[in-house]
């Protein structure tokens, strides 16, 4: 079924992908580029402004609001094959699970969102890692090889909207594999194990950049690194500079052959310990930048002026306080959407505590506030 959008596209004189890259590279634009990050599950089944419309996912969510377009070709630059998901058990309310990750952990039975309570990884010692790395982290395995002509017809070269490039993961997802608590053991008593680890996720990007770079004329590459929390990092910062950074620097080498100068990664949390060496390494913008686990995002940008851009940073804390609070929160982020490098969004899902008739008023203000010059 075809969605009836409830507002109309922001007018402009610019394409998405003009004003993209000019606002993204502290340039004039028309106007800033209109998008959100999603939404949680729940509030496609909370909403009346939803559930009355149909609208059942972000992606439709995203074409109810008449945002900017924005797209990522992805890649299979993890596990091939993951593990299969599977409940083991059902115990009080809560489902214990084998997720795709190989880790068991224990997950709501209703299925609403919250983050899972992990028991044990798959992956503890060398010789597991060895295992899995043989059976699933194949560089060879036909499942990585993109299909670029589908790619060609579903992004063609005369788009109008920005094109991301998928740079993946090169500690977050070992996070995942590995537990929290595994991962700070770890790098402690198998570091050569956990620096193998970041390799492999290293080479398994490299490999897909150099099938598709030659194909697309890309205008930002994006990643996920989701390993700070509201007290900094999970791993030392020490341990980022020596062995995470390094791969980070192959990375931009190749995104710089082809002129992609914009990289985001997607990192909650207090970021600031690692953040020098997130733009040493080549990463230079931070996505959806979690105002409540690290500061406003004014802070950082002054600090790093013309280095540093931020896609996100609208605090979902003061969209759930009420109109007063979220007007107060936006005036202070206009002089930032004025200089450029700043994309201003909920910075990060929009909870269900948030009123449906407050986000529409924070949608309005915002085109009000970052719409037409």
């Amino acid at each position: 079924m075809a969605i009836k959008p409830l507002l109309p596209p922001w007018p402009g004189t610019m394409t998405g992908r003009e004003r993209f890259r000019r606002q993204m590279n502290f340039q004039s634009v028309d106007r800033s580029f209109n998008m959100e990050f999603g939404y949680w599950n729940e509030n496609f089944t909370l909403w009346p402004l939803f559930v009355e419309n149909g609208i059942h996912n972000n992606e439709e969510a995203d074409l109810f609001f008449s945002f900017d377009r924005i797209a990522t070709i992805d890649a299979n630059t993890w596990m091939s094959p993951p593990f299969e998901e599977k409940v083991i058990e059902r115990r009080d309310g809560m489902n214990i699970i084998i997720n795709h990750d190989g880790l068991l952990a224990e997950v709501p039975a209703d299925g609403h969102d919250t983050i899972p309570h992990f028991l044990k990884s798959s992956i503890v010692t060398p010789d597991d890692w060895k295992r899995c790395k043989e059976e699933r982290f194949r560089r060879d395995d036909p499942a990585r090889i993109p299909d670029i002509e589908a790619l060609k017809a579903a992004h063609p070269a005369d788009r109008d909207y920005p094109l991301g490039v998928w740079c993946g993961s090169m500690i977050g997802r070992i996070r995942d594999m590995l537990t929290f608590e595994g991962l700070a053991y770890a790098v402690y008593d198998y570091p050569d194990m956990v620096e193998d680890m970041v390799e492999t996720c290293c080479v398994l990007v490299e490999d897909f950049l150099d099938r598709v770079l030659p194909h697309f004329d890309f205008d930002f590459a994006s990643g996920w690194e989701d390993i700070c929390f509201k007290n900094g990092p999970i791993v030392s910062v020490d341990f980022f500079r020596d062995v995470v950074m390094p791969r980070y620097k192959r990375i931009r080498r190749k995104l710089d052959a082809y002129g992609i100068d914009l990289w985001y990664t997607d990192c909650d949390g207090d970021v600031r310990p690692l953040l020098p060496y997130f733009l040493e390494g080549g990463i230079n913008c931070l996505f959806p930048f979690e105002v409540m686990g690290c500061s406003h995002p004014g802070e950082l940008l002054d600090r790093y002026p013309g280095a540093l851009r931020i896609m996100g940073g609208v605090d979902k804390i003061q969209l759930g306080a009420g109109r007063e609070a979220i007007r107060r929160y936006l005036e202070t982020l206009v002089p930032y959407v004025e200089r450029g490098g700043f994309i201003p969004f909920c910075d990060h899902r929009c909870p269900p505590n948030v009123s449906p008739d407050d986000y529409l008023y924070y949608l309005d203000l915002k085109q009000k506030m970052f719409g037409m010059k």
